[in-house]
């Protein structure tokens, strides 16, 4: 037994050594080590005074400017932006869920035998590979940067996340209904459209629902670099050093992603009563607002 805990001990340290070295490595590669990010420090500390603009309320209670952030909010139309933003992520969602369904189905190895399912998968995995980001650098000759590019992005994106869920949620499928159609004679394509289907409705829905969640924040990460909506709003103000207004756009994405973050969820608890469902609080939504939105940007 002591050998067997100076074993797992000497192993601990080990693994705590090496994610050392790999940590000092990349930090390293990454430059952190260098002084030039430390001799904009001050700078950074000036503007931190612009992103949260003080105010004494009541000539007695320092706090936020708050109507400073409302007043930016009306003059540059984030309501209308948001809105933008918003169609992006559902056109996006909308084009690709029939494709994901069918090729989510067609990458079933019940549906097509073994190994031409994995041609479906390998399309699905290649989609997956590929940022939204880059979909939308990949579609510029279509007519640059712009809305109708940042669509088909997210649409492309979309037949690989929802197709490749749904290839794992019809493993899952019961066969009950699936043998008794086969029983009766029925071929491939009735036992597919009345043994299977019926049971991926609410799957489907459920997943581009979740899908849809990560479109939003997509959508947000594609108007950075020109497409449209609220993510260009937020570039001008941060390229023109306007850090008031960058925060106030900043808030309304929050606000815009959290909002279809809690829909999405309540939906999805809903269609999937008794499964076990993640349920996030409002504050776990917010604080984990910024991981969910660099995921969304290189995943």
């Amino acid at each position: 037994m002591k050998r067997a805990r100076l074993v797992r001990r000497l192993s601990q340290s080990a693994l705590l050594a090496g994610i050392a070295v790999l940590l000092f490595w990349s930090l390293n590669a990454a430059g952190f080590w260098s002084t030039e990010w430390v001799q904009y420090w001050p700078q950074f500390i000036d503007a931190l005074a612009l992103y949260f603009p003080p105010k004494l309320y009541f000539d007695l209670v320092p706090f936020v400017d708050v109507g400073r952030y409302y007043q930016f909010m009306e003059e540059a139309g984030l309501v209308g932006e948001a809105g933008i933003t918003l169609a992006i992520a559902l056109a996006g969602t909308i084009m690709g869920a029939p494709l994901a369904l069918l090729f989510g189905i067609l990458g079933n190895e019940r549906v097509t035998p073994f190994p031409l399912n994995f041609l479906f998968r390998g399309v699905m995995s290649i989609i997956r590979s590929i940022p939204a980001l880059v979909w939308a650098l990949i579609y510029v000759p279509l007519g640059g940067i712009t809305p109708v590019t940042a669509t088909l992005a997210l649409g492309t994106d979309t037949i690989g996340e929802l197709g490749r869920l749904l290839t794992d949620e019809l493993e899952e499928v019961d066969d009950g209904p699936i043998e008794g159609i086969r029983s009766t004679g029925a071929g491939k394509p009735q036992i597919i459209a009345f043994g299977m289907i019926p049971q991926m409705v609410r799957p489907f829905i459920a997943w581009a629902m979740f899908v849809l969640e990560n479109n939003v924040r997509s959508a947000v990460s594609l108007g950075i670099i020109g497409a449209g909506g609220l993510g260009v709003t937020l570039t001008i103000e941060q390229q023109t050093f306007q850090f008031t207004n960058m925060m106030a756009t900043i808030l309304f994405i929050v606000g815009l992603v959290i909002s279809v973050e809690m829909i999405s969820q309540r939906t999805r608890s809903y269609l999937r009563e008794g499964d076990d469902v993640e349920r996030l609080s409002v504050y776990q939504l917010v604080v984990g607002f910024p991981r969910r939105m660099s995921d969304s940007l290189f995943k």
